[in-house]
Protein backbone atom coordinates (compact mmCIF):
# COMPACT_ATOMS: atom_id res chain seq x y z
CA UNK A 1 0.00 0.00 0.00
CA UNK A 2 1.46 3.21 -1.06
CA UNK A 3 0.34 6.35 1.51
CA UNK A 4 1.03 10.03 0.98
CA UNK A 5 0.69 12.30 4.45
CA UNK A 6 0.07 15.64 3.64
CA UNK A 7 -0.56 18.33 6.06
CA UNK A 8 -0.72 22.07 6.50
CA UNK A 9 0.55 23.63 10.15
CA UNK A 10 0.35 26.68 12.00
CA UNK A 11 1.87 26.37 15.46
CA UNK A 12 3.47 22.99 14.93
CA UNK A 13 0.36 20.92 16.54
CA UNK A 14 -1.14 19.28 12.65
CA UNK A 15 2.52 18.64 12.40
CA UNK A 16 3.36 16.60 15.87
CA UNK A 17 0.13 14.72 14.95
CA UNK A 18 1.71 14.01 10.96
CA UNK A 19 4.77 12.46 12.45
CA UNK A 20 3.21 10.07 15.32
CA UNK A 21 1.00 9.26 12.40
CA UNK A 22 4.05 8.44 10.57
CA UNK A 23 5.83 7.03 13.29
CA UNK A 24 3.04 4.14 13.35
CA UNK A 25 2.92 3.22 9.97
CA UNK A 26 6.02 1.34 7.80
CA UNK A 27 8.47 3.29 6.40
CA UNK A 28 8.21 1.47 2.97
CA UNK A 29 4.71 2.44 2.58
CA UNK A 30 5.07 5.94 2.67
CA UNK A 31 5.49 8.00 -0.61
CA UNK A 32 4.82 11.47 0.96
CA UNK A 33 5.25 13.38 3.77
CA UNK A 34 4.75 17.15 4.05
CA UNK A 35 2.76 19.78 2.49
CA UNK A 36 0.76 20.24 -0.39
CA UNK A 37 2.73 20.05 -3.14
CA UNK A 38 2.53 19.60 -7.32
CA UNK A 39 4.91 17.01 -7.33
CA UNK A 40 3.01 14.49 -4.70
CA UNK A 41 3.67 11.03 -5.73
CA UNK A 42 0.37 8.36 -6.66
CA UNK A 43 -1.08 7.38 -3.51
CA UNK A 44 -3.80 4.35 -2.62
CA UNK A 45 -4.93 6.35 0.98
CA UNK A 46 -4.15 9.83 1.53
CA UNK A 47 -3.35 11.27 5.15
CA UNK A 48 -4.31 14.58 5.19
CA UNK A 49 -4.49 17.12 7.81
CA UNK A 50 -4.78 20.50 8.88
CA UNK A 51 -4.71 22.96 11.65
CA UNK A 52 -8.61 24.45 12.11
CA UNK A 53 -8.56 28.25 10.75
CA UNK A 54 -11.90 30.00 11.32
CA UNK A 55 -13.71 26.99 11.64
CA UNK A 56 -12.24 25.09 8.91
CA UNK A 57 -9.27 23.26 7.29
CA UNK A 58 -6.54 25.60 5.89
CA UNK A 59 -7.12 26.97 2.57
CA UNK A 60 -3.84 25.00 1.02
CA UNK A 61 -5.38 21.71 2.31
CA UNK A 62 -8.85 22.02 1.00
CA UNK A 63 -7.14 23.26 -2.31
CA UNK A 64 -5.49 19.81 -2.52
CA UNK A 65 -8.49 17.86 -1.13
CA UNK A 66 -10.29 19.40 -4.33
CA UNK A 67 -7.89 17.71 -6.59
CA UNK A 68 -8.27 14.18 -5.81
CA UNK A 69 -10.48 11.88 -7.32
CA UNK A 70 -11.02 8.06 -6.76
CA UNK A 71 -9.09 8.19 -3.68
CA UNK A 72 -9.21 6.62 -0.46
CA UNK A 73 -8.94 9.82 2.40
CA UNK A 74 -8.04 9.63 5.69
CA UNK A 75 -8.27 13.09 7.65
CA UNK A 76 -7.08 14.76 10.62
CA UNK A 77 -7.20 18.15 12.29
CA UNK A 78 -6.52 19.85 15.29
CA UNK A 79 -7.88 23.19 16.72
CA UNK A 80 -7.93 25.16 19.98
CA UNK A 81 -11.17 24.24 21.11
CA UNK A 82 -11.37 20.60 22.32
CA UNK A 83 -13.33 18.00 24.59
CA UNK A 84 -16.06 18.39 22.34
CA UNK A 85 -17.07 15.63 19.66
CA UNK A 86 -20.03 17.65 18.43
CA UNK A 87 -17.76 20.49 17.50
CA UNK A 88 -15.27 18.20 15.75
CA UNK A 89 -18.22 16.63 14.15
CA UNK A 90 -19.02 20.42 12.83
CA UNK A 91 -15.34 20.64 11.62
CA UNK A 92 -15.07 17.67 9.53
CA UNK A 93 -18.65 18.18 7.71
CA UNK A 94 -17.33 21.25 6.62
CA UNK A 95 -13.74 19.75 5.32
CA UNK A 96 -16.38 17.08 3.64
CA UNK A 97 -18.09 19.32 1.62
CA UNK A 98 -14.29 19.90 -0.53
CA UNK A 99 -13.91 16.33 -1.23
CA UNK A 100 -15.56 14.62 -3.86
CA UNK A 101 -18.03 12.17 -4.16
CA UNK A 102 -15.74 9.90 -6.13
CA UNK A 103 -13.30 9.56 -2.95
CA UNK A 104 -13.54 7.16 -0.23
CA UNK A 105 -13.96 8.75 3.40
CA UNK A 106 -11.79 6.15 5.80
CA UNK A 107 -12.40 8.59 8.53
CA UNK A 108 -11.53 11.22 10.99
CA UNK A 109 -9.30 12.40 13.86
CA UNK A 110 -9.22 15.62 15.68
CA UNK A 111 -7.50 16.45 18.97
CA UNK A 112 -7.52 20.25 21.16
CA UNK A 113 -3.93 22.21 19.95
CA UNK A 114 -2.32 24.84 21.27
CA UNK A 115 -3.55 28.35 19.72
CA UNK A 116 -1.02 31.76 19.43
CA UNK A 117 -0.71 34.08 22.46
CA UNK A 118 -2.14 36.56 20.84
CA UNK A 119 -5.96 34.93 20.50
CA UNK A 120 -5.35 35.35 24.69
CA UNK A 121 -4.20 38.44 23.88
CA UNK A 122 -7.40 39.08 21.77
CA UNK A 123 -9.62 37.59 24.84
CA UNK A 124 -8.11 39.34 27.46
CA UNK A 125 -8.67 42.83 25.90
CA UNK A 126 -12.14 41.82 25.37
CA UNK A 127 -12.71 41.34 28.70
CA UNK A 128 -11.21 44.38 29.46
CA UNK A 129 -14.38 46.00 27.85
CA UNK A 130 -17.01 43.40 29.10
CA UNK A 131 -15.67 41.72 32.40
CA UNK A 132 -19.00 39.88 33.49
CA UNK A 133 -19.14 37.72 30.01
CA UNK A 134 -19.29 34.63 30.98
CA UNK A 135 -18.35 32.88 26.91
CA UNK A 136 -15.11 34.95 26.89
CA UNK A 137 -14.12 33.93 30.68
CA UNK A 138 -14.65 30.04 29.25
CA UNK A 139 -12.28 30.99 26.41
CA UNK A 140 -10.06 31.88 28.33
CA UNK A 141 -9.87 28.51 30.46
CA UNK A 142 -10.05 27.18 26.94
CA UNK A 143 -7.11 28.55 26.12
CA UNK A 144 -5.32 27.69 28.87
CA UNK A 145 -6.10 23.78 28.39
CA UNK A 146 -5.25 24.04 25.10
CA UNK A 147 -1.63 25.41 25.72
CA UNK A 148 -1.23 21.69 27.02
CA UNK A 149 -2.22 19.78 23.58
CA UNK A 150 -1.44 18.23 21.87
CA UNK A 151 -0.24 15.21 24.49
CA UNK A 152 1.49 11.93 25.01
CA UNK A 153 -2.35 10.80 24.93
CA UNK A 154 -3.48 12.64 22.03
CA UNK A 155 0.03 11.29 19.83
CA UNK A 156 -1.27 8.13 21.40
CA UNK A 157 -4.85 8.45 20.22
CA UNK A 158 -3.93 9.18 16.58
CA UNK A 159 -1.60 6.40 16.29
CA UNK A 160 -4.43 3.87 17.49
CA UNK A 161 -6.82 5.68 14.62
CA UNK A 162 -4.46 5.35 12.07
CA UNK A 163 -3.44 1.71 13.31
CA UNK A 164 -7.64 1.14 12.76
CA UNK A 165 -8.04 2.68 9.56
CA UNK A 166 -4.70 1.28 7.69
CA UNK A 167 -5.81 -2.27 9.27
CA UNK A 168 -9.68 -1.91 7.43
CA UNK A 169 -7.88 -1.08 4.32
Amino acid sequence: MKIAIVYASNTKNTEMIAKAIQEELNDEEIVYFGKPASEIREADVYIIGSWTDKGNAYHTILDFIQTLRNKKIAYFGTAGYGKDEKYYQTLFSRVKEHIDGSNQILGYFFCQGKMPLSVKDRYVQMMREHPDDAKLKVSIENFDEALEHPNDDDLKHAKEWITSIINKN
